[in-house]
């Protein structure tokens, strides 16, 4: 019986092996879940790193495109907070009110606490949470704030801007740890840098590691360390001077994390994902709160038109990679992907719910990341907003400004990626198309939170004000 029964599982054990030896590779062997660096610049230049031909020294962000996937068309918001956004909840910002500008600092509203963050859904999948940098997701409140929305640990600053030096905002300080306020010398980049080196380093690799590191740089106010403007001592611009320094200090703290990626042994089981919140800033209005209207503003945008906040290519397509050893092929990716996009592709790799939130915008591109294959995306968003619409299907795009004079723009982007030449007149029936989706997203569109508070604003400074109507006394004294 016992001979019988062993013959049984021995044949068994021989069936089994057939069958998984015809199965392929990767179905035998499960890939490990990664660890994920994500790593965002802010108002950088789409020009301004070297593997797009900067003369900027960035060696490491550098090394990781041209070992990685250059993601050139990687598309985001045309500003901060609702790329930010879109890049937590994998959903489009006009959805929850966060599609128009960014949160300023005397504003009380921020990303709303019914949405189902990124860091939310890998901690439920066993990943240790880290966040180090700029928020810009909400400050008046902590609800709002980074350990509140999933996150383990952080250490940075919630409001949009900060001086580099002072770690304040309009002279107040902006700098916390896990929601206390720290007071300490040193550059932002540098001490951002500094702990994200020192979390990694303590990290338990055994336990997947999500380490969301948001850079200030290069965004206003124009400073870096003297060693760092003494390295473009060759560039006449003060201000551009300013900015390259400031590139190449935060691509030194880059090479630091990935220095001790390394020496943790961490590095072949770590995706790295690295871009820009939108693209470098080219008119002063959407610089920041600080004044640079006398400034020469030193983003470069290589050829694409604009900048930030606006809908053209320049303010919405970013530089962008992705860097994971054995994974992903080198090379360079031409397919279309959009920041939600990067939600559910991340959750994918975690094994993370992505059911449990509403319903994302973002789809599973991991397969032209890391292969080159065709993106499933046929569509972009650029933004829906009261006041202008811009969308992309396939290679149209439409940018439509609605305020009186109205204006149409379409444009064939495979064929016109700098958007010179307007073929709304040539093309009515793409037009009208275009238009009616940018209307059906309108009709499901939340009311923009910024044009809200700032009409509840302009609301309550008034009912403090008296009416400015003529002195009627002294007008029946003039006509009597």
């Amino acid at each position: 019986m016992n001979s019988a029964r062993s013959a049984i599982s021995l044949a068994l054990a021989a069936l089994a092996g057939c069958l998984m030896g015809a199965l392929p590779a990767t179905a035998q062997q499960s890939a490990p879940r990664p660890h994920i660096v994500y790593i965002v610049a802010d108002d950088l230049g789409w020009k301004d790193v070297g593997f797009h031909g900067s003369d900027i020294k960035t060696p490491s962000i550098d090394k990781l495109a041209r070992e990685g996937a250059r993601l050139e068309q990687f598309y985001v918001q045309p500003m901060c907070t609702p790329t930010r956004a879109a890049l937590m909840t994998g959903r489009y910002p006009f959805r929850y009110g966060l599609q128009t500008l960014v949160i300023p600092s005397p504003m009380r509203y921020g990303l709303a606490t019914d949405e189902r963050l990124l860091p939310q859904a890998l901690k439920e999948a066993g990943y240790r949470t880290v966040m180090i940098g700029k928020w810009h997701l909400g400050h008046a409140d902590r609800k709002y704030w980074p350990r509140q929305r999933g996150f383990d640990y952080f250490y940075g600053a919630v409001l949009g801007e900060i001086d580099y030096f002072k770690h304040s905002a309009h002279g107040v300080r902006d700098w916390y740890r896990n929601n206390e306020p720290v007071k300490e010398e040193g550059y932002v980049t540098h001490l951002w840098g500094k702990d994200a080196v020192a979390r990694i380093m303590e990290h338990d690799p055994k336990t997947p590691l999500f380490l969301y590191l948001a850079f200030t740089a290069p965004h206003t106010p124009f400073q870096a360390p003297q060693e760092y403007l003494d390295q473009y001592q060759h560039v006449a611009d003060p201000t551009r001077r300013a900015y390259a320094a400031m590139i190449t200090a935060m691509d030194d703290e880059i090479g630091k994390v990935l220095a001790a990626i390394e020496k943790k042994k961490m590095r072949e089981n770590t995706l790295i994902v690295f871009m820009s919140d939108n693209g470098g800033t080219t008119l002063a209005a959407l610089a920041g709160e600080g004044d640079v209207s006398k400034l020469k503003l030193p983003a470069d945008n290589g050829p694409y038109r604009g900048g930030k906040g606006m809908l053209y290519e320049g303010g919405t397509r970013v530089a962008a990679l992705a860097n994971w050893p054995g994974h992903i092929k080198p090379g360079e990716v031409k397919e279309v992907m959009h920041v939600v996009d990067m939600f559910p592709t991340l959750a994918a790799l975690a094994g993370a719910n992505t059911s449990k939130g509403k319903p994302l915008d973002g789809l599973n591109v991991w397969s032209t990341i890391s292969e080159g294959k065709p993106s499933p995306r046929q569509e972009v968003v650029y933004n829906v907003e009261p006041f202008r619409g811009g969308l992309r299907k396939g290679d149209w795009k439409l940018v439509w400004r609605t305020p009186l004079p109205s204006a149409l723009e379409l444009y064939n982007i495979a064929q016109d990626p700098y958007e010179k030449t307007n073929l709304a007149d040539k093309n009515p029936q793409k037009v009208a198309e275009l238009q009616k989706r940018i209307e059906e997203l309108a009709k499901e569109s939340a009311k923009p939170l910024f044009l809200v508070e700032t009409l509840r604003t302009v609301k309550d400074q008034m009912a403090k004000v008296p009416p400015a109507l003529p002195n009627e006394d002294a007008y029946f004294a003039q006509h009597d």
